[in-house]
């Protein structure tokens, strides 16, 4: 195996540890999706998914610049957004056939 397959397979080890903690990250945002639920608030909080940007940024010890990693969680936060966002409307029109 040549040194540009080696870092090759690295990589493809890297992305399905990746995909994991994505679908990790996507099991917390339902279950986000059910507190919020309970507690009657909605799936969008800007002061939350700031907070989320502030932490991540301030972590990036590079190569990545900050605004990468900013367009990066952009779109994962977009999508947990999407699964919390999905979650609860299923709770409720479930929550809907149930009172019906």
């Amino acid at each position: 195996m040549n040194e540009l397959d080696r870092w090759r397979q690295k990589i493809d080890e890297i992305d399905l540890q990746i995909v994991k903690l994505l679908n990790e990250r996507a099991a917390c945002a339902k279950e986000i999706g059910r507190a919020k639920l309970t507690l009657g608030l909605e799936a969008y909080s800007p002061e939350r998914e700031e907070e989320v940007m502030r932490n991540v940024t301030s972590h990036n010890s590079g190569p990545l610049s900050a605004r990468a990693i900013r367009r990066l969680f952009e779109r994962i936060i977009d999508e947990s957004r999407t699964v919390e966002r999905l979650f609860m409307a299923e709770q409720r029109g479930r929550s809907d056939r149930q009172g019906k």
